[in-house]
């Protein structure tokens, strides 16, 4: 059976992610987040203070990057997690604090360049899902199948709230909206590689589904591109 690239874009907290590492699992793909290494790089700027009382220092980010290294390594469950210089920081990427500075970091062109150069290494091989914002755009052009996913800010908002308090974050519901939408401001309008439907994705807007269907849909579209069918 061959193998195809698959490539999942669209915007934040649309699911991503979930159908994606379904996806991997069931096809015995690699999965890829490229979600988390721009949160990882993010975190860095973080820890090391390029970013400081509401302020991005892009010129001291860019010069660190090559001291940067970033890595999938999978748990006991199996489950690949994110490592920032030989740390896990799967945890610490799922804050509030970095999701309202990921936008901007990821807008930095030295930052793309670097993290799309290490997704297209991972992907050299096909028998890949990978899901961001670009994937099928820029990272993987040519891929087999592409899947754009949509969903009201509203219920993205939702979901990403519920997913905070389950960690135990403290966030409010309009703080957390008021992210989402001005993330979707960011991505859409970023000069480098913005978020956008490449024009042969299949557009997916799961405001309505719940997962199991979700993952069916796919599937099944995955399933009819390995055959040759589409």
């Amino acid at each position: 059976m061959r193998k195809i690239t698959i490539a999942i874009d669209g915007y934040s907290s649309t699911g991503k992610s979930t159908v994606a590492k379904q996806l991997a699992d069931w096809l015995g793909y690699v999965y890829v987040d490229s979600g988390a290494m721009y949160r990882a790089i993010t975190l860095y700027a973080l820890q090391n203070e390029f970013i400081y009382k509401g302020e991005l220092f892009i010129e001291n980010l860019v010069v660190a990057l090559p001291d940067i290294t970033l890595d999938f390594r999978k748990n006991d469950s199996g489950k690949a997690e994110m490592y920032l210089n030989g740390q896990n920081v799967e945890k610490e990427i799922r804050t509030m604090e970095v999701s309202e500075w990921v936008s901007p970091v990821a807008t930095i062109p030295e930052v793309r360049r670097k993290l799309v150069k290490l997704q297209h290494a991972m992907g050299e091989n096909k028998g890949v899902v990978m899901d961001g914002r670009d994937i099928g755009t820029v990272v993987f052009p040519n891929a087999e199948l592409k899947i754009f996913m949509n969903a009201s800010a509203k219920e993205r908002a939702g979901r990403r709230f519920r997913e905070l308090q389950e960690r135990g974050d403290t966030a409010t519901f309009e703080e957390v909206l008021e992210n989402v939408t001005e993330r979707d401001r960011i991505d859409t309008t970023r000069a480098d590689s913005p978020l956008k439907k490449a024009t042969d994705a299949i557009e997916i807007d799961n405001s309505e589904m719940n997962l199991e269907d979700q993952f069916h849909t796919i599937l099944q579209l995955a399933k009819d591109r390995i055959a040759g069918r589409i």
